[in-house]
């Protein structure tokens, strides 16, 4: 669409603009657990959100309500200012234009490389095998994965799974992306690699929210942080304060855990 054209996603006016995601007030709850307890969260075009806290404060049930896996019980999810979170809307059309990469990297172990990578953009996009494929290259080509393109995943490295998996979800060239704790199954070794890609993508602007145990990386990446404790953002802020001067109990708890941990 021509900038002359009618505004685009993303705007709904002069001086006015709508974040890519929007999470207002919203609760989860399974059983008689309350998983979210009124989360509330925007996150403008080409900027990275992370979220952090311990096992179980919700950041992973946050990011599968925003991709549809999870319904929520209350409030609302907007991308770009749609409402997304309405029971009527269609689950497959939203997740067309969310990426999502999960901790164990879920690609199909019969199928290679390049056919996880281009199955969604020929059977949900409706892309053509060749458009497809030379796309699916150009971006193995682009992260340093071309040689692997006929290869199955279990002959790569953790490393390298991973980052096939993030490059199955540029794939589909979506709005959004999200991650959840990208890089807790792999050996501290190949983290790196990953987190690099990760790097890279920030620096050309792709919108993300990330759920990461990694301090050192969310101080790099993020332009918010968020701390989550037992379903509730706690703290929010620039990376600097949260994880260097946070304002919280809580949170210099968590962050203090984490040091002893070695991942500060």
């Amino acid at each position: 669409m021509s900038a002359a054209g009618p505004a685009a996603a993303g705007t709904t006016g002069p001086g006015t603009t709508t974040p890519v995601l929007a999470v207002d007030d919203v609760h989860k709850s399974f059983g008689t657990e309350q998983v979210l307890r009124g989360v509330s969260l925007a996150v403008p075009e080409h900027t990275v959100t992370v979220l952090i806290g311990a096992s179980g404060s919700g950041k992973s049930t946050l990011l599968r309500c925003v991709n549809l896996l999870t319904r929520i019980d209350d409030g609302t999810i907007r991308l770009d200012g749609r409402d997304i979170s309405d029971p009527e809307v269609d689950p497959d059309e939203v997740r067309r234009q969310i990426g999502m990469v999960f901790q164990s990297f879920n690609l199909f172990p019969h199928l290679r490389v390049l056919d996880n990578i281009t199955l969604a953009p020929r059977r949900v996009h409706g892309v053509p095998r060749d458009r497809a494929e030379a796309a699916g290259l150009a971006l193995l080509e682009r992260f340093g994965l071309a040689d692997k393109a006929q290869q199955y995943p279990d002959r790569l490295s953790g490393g390298q799974q991973q980052r096939v998996a993030i490059v199955r979800s540029l794939a589909v060239a979506p709005r959004l992306m999200l991650m959840d704790e990208v890089t807790s199954a792999l050996d501290p070794v190949l983290v790196n690699e990953v987190l690099a890609t990760v790097r890279e993508l920030k620096g050309e602007g792709m919108t993300m929210v990330i759920a990461t145990h990694e301090m050192g990386f969310a101080s790099q990446v993020a332009d918010e942080v968020c701390f989550l404790e037992s379903g509730r953002i706690l703290e929010r802020g620039e990376p600097e304060q949260v994880l260097h001067d946070p304002h919280e109990p809580a949170t210099r708890d968590f962050l203090r855990r984490v040091h002893e941990a070695g991942r500060l």
